[in-house]
């Protein structure tokens, strides 16, 4: 088979499975090796951007899924019914910042950090699939272990929590010191 033969067969089984598919998973599917199915799909996606569609592939990590190309999405709405935008709170966005960045993260990690109760924070992310429980934790108790999801990566527009903003030296260096100067000196 030549390679644009594997283009419907690809952009049908993601377009049927409507959410992200698993690079390996594809390869097992199509018989081929993982970096055959990178090069295809990479060679698809960019098509999709030179030719007028109103299709993309977008790459999550290790999986891949087919997306409608967001200058399209007015058009979309007219027919479809307005999704709700959610709305996070100052204390969920923080919560989701300290899994978004610590992760693998405890309950316990993240109270710690805030200095609160996280329980209605971590539920409203689970229940807007932007964390998972990934596991737990091997000490007493053995915690459930968060991390962020897919859903946080498309939301956020990023491929990876790789290319998630990292703060300035010099804005660490504040943290730290005001961090320091809330600490109760005891004598």
């Amino acid at each position: 088979m030549e390679k644009r033969d594997y283009y419907p067969i690809l952009e049908s089984i993601l377009f049927t499975m409507g959410k992200s598919v698993e690079i390996k998973t594809l390869a097992e599917a199509l018989k081929l090796t993982q970096e055959e199915i990178k090069q295809i799909l990479q060679d698809m996606a960019k098509e999709y951007s030179e030719k007028q569609r109103g299709i993309q592939l977008v790459f999550l990590e290790d999986s891949v899924q087919l997306c409608t190309k967001p200058q399209y999405y007015e058009y979309l709405i007219r027919i479809a019914s307005r999704p709700q935008k959610q709305v996070l709170s100052d204390s969920v966005l923080e919560t989701l910042s300290i899994v978004a960045y610590k992760q693998p993260v405890t309950r316990g990690e993240i109270e710690r950090i805030r200095g609160v109760k996280s329980d209605h924070a971590i539920a409203k992310l689970m229940d807007y699939d932007l964390i998972e429980e990934i596991g737990r934790l091997d000490a007493p108790g053995r915690p459930v272990l968060f991390a962020t999801t897919e859903e946080f990566l498309r939301c956020f527009g990023v491929s990876s929590v790789a290319e998630l903003p990292q703060a300035a030296p010099e804005q660490i260096m504040e943290f730290k010191e005001e961090a320091e100067s809330e600490i109760p000196v005891t004598v």
